[in-house]
């Protein structure tokens, strides 16, 4: 069998999908995943598997052989000893309470672990680290390109020498730019892997080599993509 890559997602009221939901239904949960996670992973050889938060994670964790934890709302800043600041964008408590459970036990199984976007600052906060909560656009340049075709880069980052970044990419590559947070001090365990040109950290790994965390959308520039290469074939040594 394919290594086992499980995906998060989010949990959207079905009425934010307006006449396409009847109204009778509206007040109804949906679980939503962009299609472009799972087609990554299967495009890098793995079986990609969409989870439910309905789950027990222990059994979710010992089903996995990998992880993507994808992008999605803003963590909620009370988790890093933070208080609400203008810019702030959604929050989604119940999928923070159950993404850093799944975590926890994908870390104790000694699981591989893809972090993107939303995922890397999860990672981060998960170890003590935290966030700036909102980095503008000034003058059409910044982080949040979201009226930019995701499926162009709009970017340089820098790899570190001697990061598992620097030996998938190179030394440097050409990224997108989807979010509108930025990690501020990093968590125990983590080092900095790669950073934008204007000195923003946009990578992120764990000491012992089992997370990956990357702050642009990798799922969307093209297939097989190394970061995604790497999650399946380190759960598929695992296996092995």
């Amino acid at each position: 069998m394919r290594p086992r890559i499980g995906i998060t997602g989010r949990r959207w009221p079905a009425g934010w999908f307006g006449a396409h939901v009847p109204a009778g239904m509206a007040g109804l949960e949906i679980d939503v995943h962009f299609a472009d996670y799972a087609a990554a992973v299967a495009a890098a050889g793995g079986l990609p598997l969409q989870l439910t938060r309905d789950a027990d994670v222990e059994d979710v964790a010992d089903l996995l052989d990998g992880l993507v934890l994808s992008g999605g709302a803003d963590v909620d800043p009370t988790l890093y000893g933070a208080t609400p600041e203008d810019g702030l964008g959604t929050l989604e408590p119940a999928r923070d309470t159950w993404e850093l459970a799944l975590l926890e036990a994908i870390e104790r199984r000694d699981r591989p672990i893809l972090a993107i976007c939303r995922g890397l600052q999860m990672v981060n906060v998960a170890r003590g680290g935290s966030l700036r909560q909102d980095v503008p656009l000034v003058a059409g340049r910044g982080h949040p390109q979201w009226a930019r075709d995701g499926h162009e880069p709009s970017h340089p980052v820098t790899t570190v020498p001697g990061s598992r970044l620097r030996e998938l990419l190179g030394d440097e590559t050409a990224v997108n730019s989807l979010h509108h947070q930025v990690v501020a001090e990093v968590g125990a365990g983590l080092v900095v892997s790669a950073r934008a040109d204007d000195g923003e950290i946009e990578g992120l790994e764990s000491v012992g080599g089992r997370i990956l965390a990357v702050q642009w959308h990798p799922e969307l520039l093209g297939r097989p993509d190394p970061t995604f290469t790497w999650v399946v074939d380190a759960a598929g040594a695992r296996r092995a």
